[in-house]
């Protein structure tokens, strides 16, 4: 299925002539929908970019930016993602962040801090190389699916659509590599089978696919309100480190929806991943409701700070490989030829 979709991406319409003119027309194809108006198709390089928008190295060069950016910061949180979660399964314990590093230290060291870094690592690289790189696969196969003006009209719709099917997908690795260390690979095979690797599946989704939708949907508007009401000029007259600056602020913006979002679902799947044979409504129901809160303020601190580096970092690694990157969405032609003609106000 997934071949299938990078193929369909990477192709385009054959019923197009191409211009004998040197006047620039817009090619039409698969992936014209959210740059309407703009000559971004997966037709040619254009004049500046190492690659086609929309053609399989293009998706493959995402995909290796999402490893960078999902599996250097989740690294690099490794410590207070320890805390945090040990804040929310034993809160008697580990009183507060502070508290928490301060325990960790006094009885396990500095190694304490760093347990579990090999498989996140591992774990999140290949999540990252899923979602991000799936992300765009989706985002240019749904918006050929509905279509030019509405691919605009609905693009949150779209941008949630994606990033959800993206997820869906990235998170089936998550178990093995993220949730427990490989010496323990074989012990769960043998004690449990393939079912003890994903008893937690159905609570990953639960907490990643709000997560992810809201990382992604949210991610895209803020830019789009960022150039339209805060950045005093167009972003095609901003410099690359104006743009990424504001890449970080939307990222950071995206990262406080996604941390409240997802905050009950973590906590579950913590208690889960503590407690053997339980289930995610008898974790619900021993944490209460004022336990599935718990620790939410260094969630939002952590995952503010860690959705706005992947972006940053994500977008940093399209501008040092020249990839495209199109603008904001604008309003196809068609579409302000049929309000007008309705006496409609273009938004």
């Amino acid at each position: 299925m997934l071949l299938s979709l990078l193929s369909k991406a990477s192709c385009q319409s054959q019923d197009v002539a191409i211009p004998s003119t040197s006047q620039e027309v817009p090619k039409m194809g698969l992936v014209q929908s959210l740059t309407a108006g703009r000559t971004i198709a997966a037709a040619s390089v254009a004049e500046g970019d190492s690659c086609e928008f929309g053609s399989l190295y293009y998706f493959g060069l995402c995909g290796l930016g999402g490893v960078l950016s999902c599996g250097i910061t989740h690294t690099a949180v490794v410590p207070l993602d320890l805390v945090k979660c040990r804040i929310q399964v034993d809160p008697a314990k580990y009183k507060s962040v502070f508290n928490g590093f301060k325990v960790t230290l006094a009885e396990e060291g500095t190694k304490g801090l760093a347990k579990g870094w090999a498989p996140t690592f591992f774990g999140y690289s290949i999540q990252g190389l899923c979602k991000f790189g799936l992300y765009e696969v989706f985002k240019v196969w749904y918006t050929d699916l509905i279509g030019e003006e509405n691919a605009y009209l609905y693009r949150t719709w779209l941008y949630l659509s994606a990033s959800a099917s993206a997820e869906f997908f990235a998170d089936i690795d998550h178990p093995w590599f993220c949730k427990h260390p490989p010496e323990a690979w074989p012990r769960i095979m043998r004690e449990e089978g393939v079912n003890g690797f994903y008893k937690s599946l159905v609570p990953l989704w639960m907490r990643q696919i709000p997560y992810t939708m809201m990382k992604f949907a949210c991610f895209e508007r803020t830019v789009e309100l960022l150039y339209k009401y805060v950045v005093p000029k167009p972003r095609a007259d901003c410099s690359k480190g104006e743009q990424l600056v504001v890449t970080f602020a939307a990222g950071y913006i995206a990262g406080v929806f996604c941390a409240v979002v997802s905050h009950p679902a973590d906590t579950v799947v913590s208690k889960l991943n503590q407690e053997k044979g339980s289930t995610a409504l008898e974790a619900a129901k021993k944490l209460g409701m004022a336990g599935l809160w718990k620790g939410l303020m260094p969630r939002i601190v952590m995952i503010g700070t860690l959705t706005a580096l992947q972006w940053f970092i994500y977008d940093a690694f399209k501008v040092a490989m020249r990839m495209p990157r199109p603008p904001p969405p604008e309003m196809p032609e068609s579409l302000k030829k049929k309000l007008a003609a309705e006496g409609k106000e273009l938004a």
